[in-house]
């Protein structure tokens, strides 16, 4: 059973995750990328250089497993996921800045995900790993991430109709088949679950909390918009834990189910802390918007 999850599913639910986000995409989505180029600067540095580091530091101060560490980077190398988008539409983020930056991340995941994948397991194993960037890890990730994200562009150029029409479908069963391979996974090494949650959850816990403050912050520190910000909060750090995972549990890959631990606990997590901000977000907009009110109706 495990082997067909593995296998069979796995690639799978990733397809079909990866082409529900290729059916909302169009050209004009990294085209878009022109109009905040200062924005999309930031973000994408926060995400390929300041996030590792960030995550790098954790895995260290927590020190955890080998195993466990390189999952926490290969988090950290995973782009945004689609839910990141929702929670910008819901918080007075910057959907459209939002949708391009998953477009533009997911092309560069193919390239800056097996990097720093592959330079933590040499640091991690002390050298013993030093597998360096190979080519066919690279062909592997950019056959799970892009050709289905290709695949679902191409249905929206063709037939937009259609892709509108299979946008829930698509997405309500990426969401039952990745269930049924997360639970999967989780029955058939059931006795270490506690075990994981109780080694990795703070350290994915802190993670998480880094990366929306990193997302927003940054930004505002080089004078981005708030709802661009927001949007750049949400993109990094509402990882696609989905792919992280897929990638740790593949055959071909590094079919290694502890390095799926992060991703699956970061998963869980994130949901929650991301409303969280996103409710702090929204009391913060409503304190700086209301600020220049009173200013106005002060005596002189």
């Amino acid at each position: 059973m495990d082997s067909v999850l593995t296998t069979v599913m796995l690639p799978v639910a990733l397809g079909v995750v990866m082409l529900g986000l290729g059916l909302g995409l169009t050209v004009a989505d990294f085209r878009r990328v022109l109009i905040y180029p200062k924005a999309v600067l930031v973000a994408l540095a926060c995400q390929i250089v300041v996030l590792p580091l960030v995550c790098f530091g954790i895995v260290l101060a927590f020190d955890l497993p080998t195993p466990l560490a390189v999952g926490m980077m290969l988090l950290a190398a995973s782009p945004g996921g689609t839910t990141a988008n929702l929670y910008s539409h819901l918080f007075g983020g910057n959907v459209a800045l939002n949708i391009s930056l998953t477009a533009v991340n997911s092309v560069l995941a193919v390239v800056t995900l097996p990097l720093v994948v592959n330079l933590s397991l040499g640091y991690f194993t002390g050298g013993g790993e030093q597998v360096g960037l190979q080519f066919d890890k690279v062909l592997q990730v950019f056959a799970i991430v892009l050709l289905p994200v290709l695949g679902g562009m191409l249905v929206r150029r063709y037939r937009p109709g259609f892709a509108d029409r299979m946008d829930r479908p698509v997405r309500a069963l990426s969401v039952v088949v990745l269930v049924a391979v997360i639970a999967g996974a989780v029955i058939s090494d059931i006795d270490h679950v506690a075990e994981y949650f109780l080694a990795v959850g703070l350290a994915a816990l802190a993670f998480n909390v880094c990366s929306l403050a990193v997302g927003y912050l940054v930004p505002r520190l080089f004078r981005v918009a708030p709802a661009e910000a927001g949007a750049a909060a949400f993109e990094i750090g509402v990882h696609n834990a989905t792919l992280a995972i897929a990638v740790a549990l593949s055959p071909s890959l590094l079919n290694d189910a502890e390095m799926a631990v992060p991703a699956a606990v970061y998963g869980l997590l994130m949901f929650f802390t991301a409303a969280a901000f996103g409710l702090l977000l929204r009391r913060v907009r409503s304190r700086e918007a209301g600020e220049p009110e009173r200013t106005v109706t002060e005596p002189a």
